[in-house]
């Protein structure tokens, strides 16, 4: 069984940045698409970011430039570094991995981030 654990969130003005992390119990990363969704009050979770099992990534729109996807494959961790953040950032973000062969699927609990003055 995987456990994926993010830390990192937290509350945060315009313009700043933040770090997400999310930490794997066990060496998924060969086998899995990693990635980063979010959801906000009312809305419906979206992809913000993911990484390929041979590191290939990918970035909504949204957040194209101001945010990067990264992991370290010896630590188990994933990291997604946000930057000139906007309130309408603000959401709960969650780790996911999906086990390419059988396509299971595996999610953290979430963290929140708020952007707000």
């Amino acid at each position: 069984q995987v456990q994926l654990v993010e830390s990192g969130g937290g509350l945060v003005q315009p313009g700043g940045s933040l770090r997400l992390s999310c930490a794997a119990s066990g060496s998924i990363f060969s086998s899995s698409v990693m990635g980063w969704y979010r959801q906000a009050p009312g809305k419906e979770r979206e992809l913000v970011a993911s990484i390929s099992n041979s590191g290939s990534t990918f970035h909504a729109d949204s957040v194209k430039g101001r945010f990067t996807i990264s992991r370290d494959t010896i630590k188990n961790t994933m990291f997604l570094q946000m930057n000139s953040l906007k309130p309408e950032d603000t959401a709960v973000y969650f780790c996911n991995a999906r086990v390419v062969r059988s396509n299971v699927a595996y999610w953290g609990q979430g963290t929140q981030v708020t952007v707000s003055s």
